[in-house]
């Protein structure tokens, strides 16, 4: 459904070292660069940080939440570990599971260092 999502960001290298880590953890190659954006380049979409185009600050959606796809649990605190280490804010509830309309589900949260919140999901059987 989705060819890339895109996120801003103030400080295009503080992102890179976090974005690497992060997505680092779900095998996905370190960013491409061009100029003032990055690109994750998967066989299932595109995910980039760029500084607006504008000028302006970037900002954070409210309501937004970016979910990244995880194959188990231990990938998920993986990638919420490596994302605390590189300067993420854990938010929520801790790691784990969560049941309800959807089935199981075993979330982890984080906001990237500009403040962007993410998830990453595991559906469990």
């Amino acid at each position: 459904m989705f060819s890339h999502i895109m996120v801003g960001t103030n400080d295009l290298d503080r992102a890179k070292s976090f974005y690497d880590a992060l997505l680092g953890t779900l095998g996905v190659p370190p960013a491409m660069v061009d100029g003032n954006r990055m690109f994750y380049m998967t066989p299932t979409g595109i995910f980039s940080v760029s500084k607006p185009i504008d000028g302006e600050p970037a900002t954070v959606a409210n309501g937004a939440t970016i979910g990244f796809a995880c194959s188990s649990g231990e990938q998920a605190d993986a990638w919420h570990a490596a994302g605390v280490a590189n300067g993420g804010v854990s938010i929520e509830d801790p790691p784990g599971v969560r049941a309800g309309g959807m089935g199981k589900l075993y979330l982890a949260y984080l906001r990237d260092p500009d403040g962007n919140k993410l998830c990453a999901l595991h559906r469990m059987g």
